[in-house]
């Protein structure tokens, strides 16, 4: 039987109420992790991101999309709170959105170390196009 009453959260320093030192930029923010109590396992974690945003750095209009994060954690998980504190940090950041979904990629496996990983993006249409990213690490995840 596992035990789920463990400190194993006991470094988790974003999740308590009175945490207010929030980052001010991507390139501040930090994921944070946790103890995979299965790492013997492989599943699916997925994290869907339907609002995001960042700003075109040629035109400095918004681009407006939505994330699919998925990863097969290995020792680590990602823990949620810091995710949303993460992709927050990119709504006013010049970003193209190919850079922005790779560089959510690169935070992703530095954080918690996955067996593979997947970050899409699709973001909505400007000037009639749609653009859709798919970076991946350890080859893509297949259901």
């Amino acid at each position: 039987m596992k035990d789920f009453t463990s400190d194993r959260f006991r470094d988790l320093t974003l999740l308590h109420a009175s945490e207010k030192r929030y980052p001010k930029s991507p390139g501040e923010a930090k994921l944070e992790t946790f103890e995979n109590l299965y790492p013997d396992r492989d599943y699916i974690i997925e994290f869907d991101c339907p609002e995001y945003t960042s700003l075109c750095p040629v035109t400095g209009q918004p681009d407006f999309g939505h994330l699919a994060i998925r990863y097969v954690p290995d020792k680590r998980g990602i823990e949620s709170k810091s995710l949303k504190l993460y992709r927050d940090r990119f709504d006013n950041a010049d970003l193209c959105l190919e850079e922005a979904v790779n560089r959510i990629l690169d935070a992703v496996v530095e954080a918690c170390a996955p067996r593979r990983a997947e970050v899409t993006g699709r973001f909505f249409p400007r000037g009639g196009i749609a653009i859709n990213v798919k970076a991946t690490f350890g080859g893509g995840i297949d259901e």
